[in-house]
């Protein structure tokens, strides 16, 4: 064999050998998918995979729910339908999804989500002047396809578990003009002293971004802030809890372990780093409790950014 020749066949043989590279592992990873079947059984539905983005969702209209909109009668396909979509990712799979529920649901399916290690990213309304108010809770999660699958599943059931006006909505007759409880008990749980105001007892913690190059902090709103009316015995609190990114599932767990109820979770501004996210909150019990509920979730929390 002359040079020419051992030369020719070296270079077809690099050319093979890049092209495997290239485009074998590339062709592998777009054409694997979830395993259908199995998902199904989890959840208990039946899906639909999208071959061209690997993606198989599932869904459930919530033709259960009689929803008005500005006396418009809402169907499932304007908007009123639950869905969850998995995708591969490498060894592992990814799951998004958005909950269509009512108010008494969001909290007892919130909780079913958390406790399955799935996360939830945002709680929002999407429409003005519904009756029922029905608001929409996105999940996300990373890791088995089972467990993911089986997760999501138990959060389709809570929510069947819970319809036809079979949640709870949390009532107490409180006039803030009347409040009595003592504010030295919440500033010894929390550390903080706050203000009273016409019967509100208030205190804020601030946090620290970045917008551009100027910092931002709590007079501008970047901050946490409770707001505590009522007796020692019989209280409400309500408020805001800023966190970053990385903090929001800490927080949300440590609210629901004390029956915190979360009633938004959203941002307030774009652009800002590290990115904060807020949730707002509604909470009944003897200050103590509440108090030790804020503190538990507080303390989940990091200093600095």
């Amino acid at each position: 064999m002359n040079a020419r020749t051992l030369s020719n066949k070296l270079a077809a043989l690099t050319l093979l050998l890049m092209s495997n590279s290239w485009t074998g592992p590339a062709a592998w990873a777009e054409t694997q998918t979830v395993d259908t079947a199995k998902i199904e059984q989890l959840t208990g539905l039946e899906g639909k995979l999208n071959d061209k983005e690997g993606a198989f969702k599932v869904a459930v209209p919530r033709s259960d729910l009689k929803v008005t909109v500005a006396g418009v009668h809402m169907s499932p396909p304007m908007g009123l339908t639950s869905w969850a979509a998995f995708k591969k990712d490498g060894e592992q799979t990814l799951v998004m999804g958005d909950m269509v529920l009512l108010e008494e649901q969001v909290n007892p399916v919130m909780s079913v989500a958390l406790d399955q290690g799935l996360e939830v990213t945002a709680l929002h309304n999407h429409f003005f002047w519904d009756s029922p108010k029905v608001m929409f809770m996105h999940i996300g999660g990373r890791g088995s396809e089972d467990r993911l699958a089986a997760a999501v599943g138990k959060v389709f059931a809570k929510i069947k578990e819970t319809s036809e006006d079979k949640g709870q909505a949390p009532h107490t007759e409180i006039e803030p003009a009347k409040t009595s409880l003592d504010p030295k008990k919440i500033e010894g749980i929390l550390g903080v002293q706050g203000e009273m105001t016409d019967g509100v007892y208030k205190l804020t913690w601030g946090r620290t971004t970045k917008m551009g190059e100027h910092a931002i902090g709590n007079t501008m709103g970047v901050n946490t802030w409770a707001a505590f009316v009522g007796s020692d015995d019989q209280a409400i609190v309500d408020g805001d809890f800023a966190m970053y990114e990385d903090e929001l599932q800490a927080v949300l767990k440590a609210l629901r372990a004390s029956s915190i109820h979360i009633v938004a979770i959203h941002s307030h501004m774009s652009m800002e780093s590290p990115k904060v996210v807020f949730l707002h909150y509604w909470g009944i019990g003897s200050t103590s409790d509440l108090a030790k509920a804020l503190k538990s979730a507080l303390d989940t929390q990091r200093r600095g950014p």
